[in-house]
Formats: structure tokens, C-alpha cells, sequence
């Protein structure tokens, strides 16, 4: 599985609408970088959080999550409180082709403030908003900045195509709009 270059992800990104809103240069100047890069993606993050409370002393359990554990902010930057997380999602619709895979690693900037991005891997055929889990290890309240650079999507393309997609599978997050909650 070769890692995908910045002429293969334009290519998708412009002639099969793999990534939406598409940003074809890397965009820098006073923000947090995002858009297209050597060997990856770059995305930002949409300005609609989930912050995480415990504020109703609720288990958390991914068969049955209580959504109540969250409480909805929308704005220019969210403060993630300390040793604790936020959901967001992507501000680009991705469409991943079938013979494709990707992976997720947090930005540096981020990193070095403590500040952790987890994304599963897109797989074959899945498509739509990217939530992602922004967890903040620090021991103080840390701000994540809306519509910037949060994480890069590393592609790889397979020389085979899979036997069955996430598509094919009926993937329960399949087209997600949001910030999408655990499902079983």
C-alpha cells in the first residue's frame, strides 16, 4: 500500500470529489495549517463542538451513550477543559475511493501543547464528515481554533480493491452531516 502523493490527492480531490471543500494549497499565514501537503491532507475543523462534562456523573459506555455527558458550543474557538475532550467533525465531506485507506495523525502545533487528535481510519468507500475526538492531557483548559488546521489524512492506495467496502457493509456511520455519537 504506497502512500499517496500531493499530484495523486489533487487529482482525486478536483476529478472524483474525493475531498470537499478542497484547499489546494497548503494555507499557513496566521493560522494553523491546513489544506494540501506532501504526502497528505491537512483538514480543519468545522466550529460545532461537543465538550465533554461530567456534570450528570453518568458512565461512559459506547453501547449506551448518553449524549447528555456533552454539552453544544458553535464558535470561533473552543476551550477543551483540562485532562478531558471534545468532539468536532471535519469542515470537509470526504469520499474515499474504493482501493483506498487512510490514516489520521494530530498536527504538531497541537502535539507539542498537549493537545491529542484521534480519527479511526477512513476506510474503503466511506464517505462524509470526519468527527474527530480532540483530547486535551493537560492539567489546564486548552482552546482549539475553528475553521484551522487540526489533523493530516495520510492516503493509501491498495494495487487490489477490497473484497467488501464500508459501503458494501451498510457502515453504520456511512454519509454522516455532524458530530455523529457512539452507535451499535
Amino acid at each position: 500500500m504506497p502512500i499517496k502523493n500531493d499530484r495523486w490527492i489533487r487529482k482525486m480531490a478536483t476529478e472524483h470529489d474525493m475531498i470537499h471543500p478542497f484547499e489546494e494549497k497548503q494555507v499557513r499565514e496566521g493560522v494553523i495549517s491546513y489544506g494540501l501537503s506532501s504526502y497528505g491532507y491537512d483538514l480543519r475543523v468545522a466550529d460545532e463542538f461537543k465538550i465533554f462534562t461530567n456534570v450528570n456523573s453518568t458512565i461512559v459506555d459506547p453501547k449506551q451513550f448518553d449524549a447528555r455527558s456533552f454539552v453544544e458550543f458553535t464558535g470561533p474557538a473552543c476551550i477543551v477543559p483540562p485532562n478531558s475532550f471534545a468532539l468536532a467533525r471535519s469542515v470537509e465531506y470526504f469520499k474515499i475511493p474504493r482501493n483506498v485507506l487512510t490514516i489520521c495523525v494530530g498536527k504538531s502545533t497541537y502535539a507539542r501543547c498537549g493537545i491529542i487528535v484521534n480519527v479511526t481510519p477512513l476506510e474503503p468507500e466511506w464517505e462524509g464528515f470526519v468527527t474527530l475526538e480532540i483530547s486535551n492531557t493537560t492539567p489546564l483548559p486548552a482552546r482549539v481554533y475553528s475553521h484551522e488546521g487540526l489533523c493530516q489524512i495520510i492516503f493509501l492506495e491498495s494495487d487490489e480493491i477490497c473484497e467488501t467496502s464500508y459501503k458494501d457493509k451498510k457502515g453504520k456511520y456511512q454519509a454522516q452531516q455532524g458530530i455523529v455519537l457512539p452507535k451499535v
